[in-house]
Parts: C-alpha cells; sequence; structure tokens
C-alpha cells in the first residue's frame, strides 16, 4: 500500500513570515487582526482585517516574478519555496516528472483585476492594458509560476472549492501520489483577498465582523456574540512525499496523511446545511479511508469561522461523526488568523501537524461566554493553548457552493 507524508512545510500569514513564527504565535494565542491599511475602508461596514505584516516581495523574489504576478502568487512563491527548501530536496537529484505542484486560490488575482479595471474606467491607462493583466489574474498561474521557479514538471493544475480549496489541493496531491502518478508534490493554496471589491463583496453578504473599533477581539469562534468572520490573507505550503521515497533519502518526516475526504451539501449559495449532515459525512469517510475509529482523534482544527449559522452547523456535524468523545480537543485558529478563504486549509493543516509534533493544542481566543445552542459537552480549547498528546489530527475546511473537506493526519 502507497503511502504519503509530508516533509516540508512553509508559511507567510498575518501571524508570521515562517511557519516557526506562526505556529509561536498561534500557541500564544495572538490576534492578527488590525484596522485596514492596504485602501480606504471607511467606507464598509468592516473597516478590519488580517493582515500579513513586514512582506517585501523584493526580498524573496526577482524582479521579473514581481513584474509578473499578482500578490496571491507572490504569497505561493515564497511559502512553496521555503517548503521545497524545508523537505531537503534538490531537483537535480529527481526525475523533474516525478513533482508536480496543486495548488490552490479561491479568488486568484483579484488585486490585479480590481487595479486594471479602476484604472481603465478612470481612464488613466485608457484603452491600454497592462500585457500582464489576463496571466497575472488567472486562478492556476500560482501553481504555474511555482513549477517554473523550482523545476517541477509533474502534474501541476489548480483546483477551486472556494474555501475548501486547498484542503482539496492537499487531497488531489495524496491521491496522485496514491494512484503512482507521482513521487512528490508541492501543494496548499494562496489567497491576497483584502481588497475594496473583496471587502465589499463580503460585507454586503454581512458575513463579517463589524466590531470595528476592537480589531482584536472581533473574530470570536463559539462565542455568543460573535458576528462574523475578519478576511485574512497569505499562503501555506506542504511537500507531500511517497513514504518509501521520503525513508530512503532520510528525510524529516513531519506527519502521514492518512485520510481525506469531500461531501456537498446540496442545500444553498452561501449557508451550510444547519444539521451538518455533508459535514459529518466528510469526516466520516476520511476517518474511513484512515482506518481510524472516531476515538482515535486527538485535535480537531474546525473550519469555524464565527458565523451564527457556520459554527453551530460545524458542531452539529462534529456531535454526529464524533458523538462527545472525550479525547477530542477542538479548536477554531481562524479566530486568530482570521479567514484566509481558499488558503485557509492549507494553513490550518499546517496547524494540525506541528499540534502533532509538538503535542500541542492552538486556542481558540476571544470567548467569553459560549453560544447556547452549542452543546457543552465539547471539549472546545478556548484563549490557552493545552499541552496534551496528539497522535491524530483532522482538519475541516468548507466553502461557499455546500462544499465540504477533511484531512486526516497521523503521527508516523
Amino acid at each position: 500500500m502507497t503511502r504519503v507524508v509530508v516533509t516540508g512545510l512553509g508559511a507567510v500569514t498575518p501571524l508570521g513570515n515562517t511557519v516557526q513564527e506562526f505556529w509561536d504565535n498561534c500557541i500564544a494565542g495572538k490576534s492578527s487582526a488590525t484596522k485596514i491599511t492596504r485602501f480606504d475602508a471607511s467606507q464598509f461596514r468592516t473597516k478590519i482585517a488580517c493582515e500579513v505584516k513586514n512582506f517585501t516581495p523584493q526580498d524573496y523574489l526577482d524582479r521579473n516574478e514581481i513584474k509578473r504576478s499578482d500578490l496571491f502568487t507572490q504569497y505561493a512563491l515564497y511559502a512553496a519555496t521555503q517548503s521545497w527548501e524545508d523537505s531537503g530536496l534538490n531537483i537535480a537529484d529527481l526525475d523533474p516528472f516525478d513533482v508536480g505542484v496543486i495548488w490552490g486560490s479561491g479568488q486568484g488575482g483579484m488585486i490585479t483585476f480590481e487595479d486594471e479595471v479602476r484604472g481603465y474606467v478612470e481612464g488613466s491607462f485608457k484603452p491600454r492594458f497592462n500585457p500582464f493583466f489576463i496571466p497575472k489574474l488567472l486562478v492556476n498561474m500560482a501553481s504555474g509560476m511555482i513549477s517554473m521557479k523550482l523545476g517541477l514538471m509533474g502534474v501541476n493544475y489548480t483546483p477551486v472549492s472556494a474555501c475548501a480549496t486547498s484542503n482539496t489541493a492537499i487531497m488531489d496531491a495524496y491521491n496522485y501520489i496514491k494512484l503512482g502518478k507521482a513521487k512528490i508534490f508541492i501543494t496548499g493554496g494562496s489567497e491576497a483577498g483584502i481588497s475594496p471589491a473583496s471587502i465589499g463583496g463580503f460585507s454586503a453578504l454581512k458575513a463579517m465582523s463589524t466590531r470595528n473599533d476592537d480589531p482584536a477581539k472581533a473574530s470570536r469562534p463559539f462565542d455568543k456574540d460573535r458576528d462574523g468572520f475578519l478576511m485574512g490573507e497569505g499562503a501555506g505550503a506542504l511537500v507531500l512525499e511517497e513514504y518509501e521515497h521520503a525513508k530512503k533519502r532520510g528525510a524529516k518526516i513531519y506527519a502521514e496523511v492518512v485520510g481525506t475526504a469531500m461531501t456537498a451539501d446540496a442545500y444553498h449559495m452561501t449557508s451550510p446545511h444547519p444539521e451538518g449532515i455533508g459535514a459529518a459525512k466528510s469526516m466520516q469517510l476520511a476517518l474511513q479511508e484512515a482506518g481510524l475509529q472516531n476515538t482515535d482523534v486527538d485535535y480537531l482544527n474546525v473550519h469555524a469561522t464565527s458565523t451564527g449559522l457556520g459554527d453551530v452547523a460545524e458542531l452539529n456535524a462534529v456531535q454526529k461523526a464524533f458523538g462527545f468523545s472525550k479525547k477530542l480537543h477542538i479548536s477554531g485558529t481562524k479566530s486568530m488568523t482570521g479567514h484566509l478563504l481558499g488558503a485557509a486549509g492549507a494553513i490550518e493543516a499546517i496547524l494540525s501537524i506541528k499540534s502533532i509534533n509538538n503535542n500541542c493544542v492552538p486556542p481558540t481566543i476571544n470567548v467569553n461566554e459560549i453560544d447556547e445552542a452549542i452543546p457543552k459537552e465539547f471539549q472546545i480549547v478556548t484563549n490557552q493553548a493545552l499541552e496534551k498528546t496528539v497522535k491524530v489530527a483532522m482538519s475541516n475546511a468548507f466553502g461557499f457552493g455546500g462544499h465540504n473537506s477533511t484531512v486526516v493526519f497521523k503521527e508516523i
């Protein structure tokens, strides 16, 4: 049986631009939320977000890469390069057709699209568009540019399933390796959605918090006073490798990917099924593929966007899949990072893996009083990290359109 392991990690997030900095700040329970600085958000209901800090593309990318890429691709290139270097792999030692990239993004080059259309409408360059306009906005361009930067010539594409996207990418990479189609993948996702249209659109949906005077406490999953999510941005990258290949070269192995699954709610464009039927099935199928019982899972990183409907629906699903397992601890790390949309699953996969490596569960911050609709039997880790043995960790990611996705990692 082909096994798949994680041998490299990379991250650029609102809580840090390396995996270690990201992990340390999460365990410390820090919020990354601030007033939006990218543009004047004073006219929007939501004026706060979780921006990446201290990211200077010129420090990591060459001039042509920057010129030809949207910010979401720049984040992708940086995180992917981190993960590749962390893995210790060298393309000169490999068949390049054995190494692929499956990289997700929900929105792609949103900033590029807005800037170009704004320039056209305002007449600042009418009628000429930037010749890189189309390549920069394409949602698949991050995967393409990662392959070009690192010389990876295997399977290369971008799945899109809204906020479940990077879980989908991880799942696809895992399955391609199990099918023998490649030995190694860089996978994950990136997003750069802190822009007027994106913030304005989600504000119009009334999906985001309006706690503008207290950004650090705005994202509050499970809390009775929660009022929506905060937009985040960044990228998370994982190197997945066939186990025997990794073992033979003496690779550092973070964890094994043992189960993945996706289902659809077939219910509503933007709202989850209130009973969590599809999400529960996703978790059950992932456990089935992993050959595990629900009592084997130590930590569940829930999607937990801090919306009224979403948090309760997901925990309804967790109850269906796990009951009230005394072994299972739950946390919602978007309370610290904000919601990275198509990149959310990638950074939360990294946190799940690091929880195994460090025997520590990140907290859900900003929880003062848990919503009465949430059963008290759930072991939600609130406000402070929890030290405990973590051998199996699960990560959920759900997307508009009713997409449910689950990935299971195991100590090796």
